[in-house]
């Protein structure tokens, strides 16, 4: 390798730089992470690059955009270790991520598809239409509380849980009931059954609380399902513009391992 460096054209620092807009410590720098080829070196100590340099760093930058920079520098220094299987390994992962992030997308879409409109409260509704009594440890079952919204019982009852469960969500941030003043049941709102729905429709998923919880709490910064529309559309567009980027990263990195020979 080291005799096949030195029969290539001689490049300056600025040379790599020049072409992508960096800065010519960038370059050093890039060099001494491992993400560039050791450097050839002139009788007077300066650094000198060749077209085989200016393809790692065409590889790198377009590697960037799809797997990130740790990833992108994990995967330019196996190959330049000369351990393309590793690499091969760490862009496998990475492809595996991505897969990962466009199933929770199509879960939460679905889940979103899924849920019927929320029943508003009976006009008039008060404390004396509940209907129910206490069930289990202090647990109401009555429908309606009296200021608007519906207790465990009912709840529980529709998405087909046990009152349990839904403590446990509570627990876990995904509903966030208030408290009756009077007798001190959990009271469940219009947004409380939105989220204790949507949280329903993910656990069916599969998807654990702890990646559950996040997106509950998009939906509630974004004011509701219908503006969580836009951010599940830019979201959709982040994940295409990364796949696609992995192609273009794939196929600089692939002519950098050609011109390694």
């Amino acid at each position: 390798m080291g005799e096949n460096l030195q029969s290539r054209v001689r490049l300056r620092p600025v040379d790599l730089a020049r072409e992508h807009g960096l800065s010519t410590q960038a370059i050093r720098n890039y060099e001494e992470a491992g993400i560039l080829p050791a450097a050839g070196r002139t009788p007077h100590g300066y650094r000198t690059y060749t077209s085989l340099h200016a393809e790692a760093l065409r590889a790198f930058l377009a590697l960037l955009p799809g797997h990130g920079h740790r990833t992108a520098t994990s995967i330019m220094r196996a190959v330049n270790r000369g351990t393309a299987d590793e690499a091969f390994r760490i862009i496998d992962e990475s492809h595996a991520q991505l897969l990962d992030d466009r199933r929770t997308l199509q879960a939460v879409e679905r889940a979103l598809r899924d849920l019927e409109p929320t029943a508003a409260p009976e006009p008039g509704a008060g404390a004396g239409s509940v209907a129910g009594s206490v069930a289990g440890s202090g647990s109401a079952v009555g429908s309606v509380a009296g200021s608007g919204g519906t207790f465990i019982g009912p709840l529980a009852g529709k998405l087909g849980i046990r009152p349990a469960t839904l403590r446990k969500w509570e627990g876990a941030g995904l509903v966030r009931p208030r408290r009756d003043p009077r007798t001190g049941y959990r009271v469940y709102d219009d947004a409380d059954v939105r989220d204790a729905r949507l949280a329903h429709q993910l656990r069916r998923g599969g998807y654990p609380l702890e990646q559950i919880a996040p997106l509950i709490a998009q939906v509630r910064a974004a004011g509701g399902l219908e503006p969580l529309e836009a951010a599940l559309s830019d979201w959709r567009g982040r994940l295409s513009a990364r796949g696609r980027a992995m192609l273009t990263g794939a196929a600089e990195l692939e002519a950098y391992l050609r011109e390694r020979g």
